[in-house]
């Protein structure tokens, strides 16, 4: 077989490895990453003072599913590699004619009973004459949380304008969760 036959060959082999390790690879992350999601309340009561100035609200323990999570996902606490959190948005329940416009900024944090309080997300600068608003997430690393029976919201808001009556925000989380099969 002469010289220029051979490393074709050769090149088409190597391409041909290079291509099915790259999807085999993907489809495997794919496979193995998946998402959990969490809903909570918060109150914002209108008999917090001062506006323009930090206010803090806890919010009562979030009892994760994650055990069923990983369950349905054919993996275990255990074998989860990275949690991140890909969206929390905001929502107010009421009252039905309130719009983001009252809020200057807000920021949650993320802690369990066990672990370290982290900021989870933010948005500063608010306009928003929505009712919905999504804040920006940050990158940390979230599987101790996620793993845990259960983590605790911690919200920090700045107020634009005095409340007459209690806002109740709706908080819808997602985090994206990659991990081993069992």
């Amino acid at each position: 077989m002469n010289t220029i036959i051979k490393t074709k060959i050769i090149l088409l082999i190597v391409v041909s490895i290079v291509f099915l390790g790259t999807f085999s690879c993907s489809k495997i992350k794919e496979l193995l990453t998946f998402t959990v999601n969490d809903t909570s309340e918060v109150v914002i009561e209108n008999d917090i003072l001062p506006f323009s100035l930090p206010v803090e609200i806890w919010l009562p323990p979030i009892t994760t599913n994650s055990e069923e999570e990983f369950a349905n996902n054919n993996t275990s606490a255990n074998l989860v590699k990275d949690v991140f959190i890909t969206h929390l948005d905001l929502e107010i329940k009421s009252p039905e004619d309130k719009t983001f416009s009252f809020l200057k900024s807000i920021t949650i944090y993320i802690s369990t009973n066990s672990d370290d309080e982290i900021e989870l997300a933010k948005k500063e600068n608010i306009s928003s004459t929505d009712k919905i608003l999504n804040l920006d997430v940050t990158s940390a690393k979230l599987d101790k949380y996620i793993k845990a029976s259960s983590y605790k919201l911690r919200t920090e808001v700045v107020l634009r304008e005095t409340l007459t009556q209690d806002v109740t925000l709706g908080v819808d989380l997602s985090f994206q969760v990659t991990a081993d099969p069992l």
